[in-house]
């Protein structure tokens, strides 16, 4: 059974962060990864999302991004430069290794089980993301709709939509971008949401990004779930958003009240026949493995302090509640070290 003093549990944005600073630790540490090769949960976004319409990617630490092309599909250019962060760093990630679940050991240390065996740890770094967890509210007469349901999890582009007609639910980024593609080839399109839609006018700013971050923190120092930045974030007006203003894309419908066999019916009676909902719902953090340790609170969230679990402080959420972005991921994997290391240099964990 190995034995190490950090595991790092993903290899995306805020894995390959903590591994990083890990290095200059002097602390040993192992880096497990459930995907085949570099890129974490950008090896999976659909192929039409380009680089051009990509919200940013921040640097990961010591390694500089250099943006490519505008119309290369995001799923090839940021894994490479995930594996060339790998490389240039010497991480060795194992892969592909799906963890199962996190115990304790009873001894002050962590079993981290998994389909390669299990790993003996003092303490661990949990950068699981969202990405395996897509979110699809339940409605009532889901489940007799005799039409097609997916998530954006699933979407593999629009051509799969020609002709169709699509209902595209959920008021985020993505929802908003999967409704401009789709809108070229389908028969008809209509975007419904919970809550009516704030585009920003004004530029992203530093301020606005901290407020949007505090919200989410404050969320999570509470023991609520975390919610995301993303859905905490406002639609900002691109020139795609405002191209699609000019071509009527963007008229929003209230959330409809049920789904029937041929389509969505309103709470006033009102009705539309539809061949496919796209879900653009979200994702939940994938924190399944770490059940055993029973970290969630009475309000159903984990109580967090930084990146740091208030219940047990060798467990570092990162890439979770407020770093669940690719700058709040760098910081926090940097802040997650610096709190083990002194953390693990105590005489004895109690």
């Amino acid at each position: 059974m190995p034995e190490t003093d950090v595991v790092v549990v993903g290899a995306g944005q805020a894995g390959l962060s903590s591994a990083y600073h890990l290095r200059s630790s002097g602390l040993d540490f192992a880096v497990l990864d459930a995907d085949a090769a570099p890129g974490g949960a950008w090896r999976h976004r659909w192929p039409t999302l380009r680089m051009a319409t990509v919200h940013g990617i921040f640097d990961l630490p010591g390694m500089h991004f250099t943006p490519p092309p505008p119309d290369e599909p995001a799923a090839d250019a940021v894994p490479a430069y995930f594996a060339a962060f790998e490389r240039e760093f010497g991480i060795d990630v194992q892969r592909p290794v799906a963890v199962t679940a996190v115990r304790d050991a009873g001894d002050g240390r962590l079993l981290v089980e998994s389909d390669k065996g299990t790993w003996t740890t003092r303490a661990l770094i949990n950068a699981t993301g969202t990405w395996t967890r897509p979110f699809v509210p339940y409605y009532p007469g889901q489940e007799t709709f005799l039409g097609r349901q997916l998530h954006t999890a699933h979407y593999r582009g629009p051509a799969e939509f020609a002709g169709k007609r699509v209902v595209v639910v959920g008021g985020g980024a993505s929802a908003v971008q999967l409704l401009v593609e789709i809108a070229d080839v389908a028969a008809t399109t209509t975007w419904v949401t919970r809550r009516p839609p704030v585009f920003r006018d004004g530029p992203f700013t530093p301020d606005y990004g901290r407020e949007v971050v505090a919200k989410v923190e404050a969320r999570v120092r509470a023991g609520l779930p975390p919610g995301s930045i993303a859905s905490a974030t406002e639609l900002a007006w691109t020139p795609q958003m405002r191209e699609a203003r000019e071509r009527g894309l963007l008229r929003r419908r209230p959330m409809f009240d049920k789904i029937v066999p041929g389509g969505v019916q309103w709470r006033d009676g009102a009705a539309q026949e539809v061949d496919v909902i796209l879900w653009c719902t979200g994702f939940r953090p994938a924190l399944d493995h770490l059940a055993p340790l029973r970290l969630r609170g009475p309000r159903g969230g984990i109580v967090m302090d930084g990146t740091r679990v208030v219940a047990d402080p060798r467990i570092h959420l990162v890439g979770y509640g407020p770093s669940a972005s690719t700058v709040g991921a760098n910081r926090a994997g940097r802040a997650a070290v610096r709190e083990l290391r002194a953390l693990l240099a105590a005489p004895a964990l109690t």
